[in-house]
């Protein structure tokens, strides 16, 4: 009787041992499931990316860059000799305002220009375009009518202006987001300010 129990307690004691060896070796292959490079992701960790963009908050993907229009393919130096790239316009409406710095009319519209300019920065971007004059000439024009805060091309070769077929002073360029000139002509301050209003409501 007592060789019987024994036996039995013996038999208890090594399936006892074998599953708690095969619990240990159970939580070992789950953990190296769980990290194992390129196998699959544990739950509640953040999937690897794959260098496709991602989704917003919100869920939609991000936007895609803007297409730039021939338009807009152009560079030059500002008054302050910074490098300008129109390039970097698209997707927005642009106003490119050529002007000279002896011109009566254009100075009229240096304070509309200087005025609404900062307000529509980042919507319609106000671009002023100097020629027919001298550097100092037209730097002294910017420093007079406060339009510091407002890109002025340099245009003194007259490069732009031929590019945009304009022939006297003060002109207006207006082209729209998708790169189409939609106005070109003289706008007084009034008929300026409105077209740019209109323009960063469309």
């Amino acid at each position: 009787m007592r060789i019987g129990m024994a036996w039995t307690g013996a038999g208890r004691l090594r399936r006892a041992t074998t599953a708690g060896a095969l619990v240990v070796a159970l939580f070992g292959v789950a953990a190296c499931t769980g990290t194992a490079p390129g196998g699959p992701v544990a739950a509640g960790s953040a999937p690897a990316s794959t260098g496709a963009p991602t989704a917003t908050a919100t869920g939609a993907p991000p936007a895609a860059p803007a297409q730039v229009p021939d338009v807009l393919r152009f560079t030059g130096t500002t008054l302050g000799g910074a490098a300008f790239d129109a390039t970097q316009l698209a997707g927005k409406p642009v106003v490119l305002w050529f002007w000279a710095p002896w011109c009566a009319t254009c100075a009229s519209q240096a304070w509309t220009v200087a005025e609404i300019a900062p307000k529509y920065r980042d919507t319609v971007p106000i671009v002023g375009v100097a020629g027919l004059g001298e550097r100092k000439a037209m730097k002294e024009f910017v420093t007079e009518f406060e339009l510091g805060g407002t890109p002025q091309i340099e245009d003194s070769k007259g490069t732009l202006w031929k590019r945009f077929k304009v022939t006297e002073q003060s002109i207006f360029v207006i082209i729209d987001r998708s790169g189409t000139v939609v106005h070109e002509g003289f706008l007084d301050g009034e008929a300026l300010t409105a077209k740019v209003a209109a323009l960063a409501g469309a």
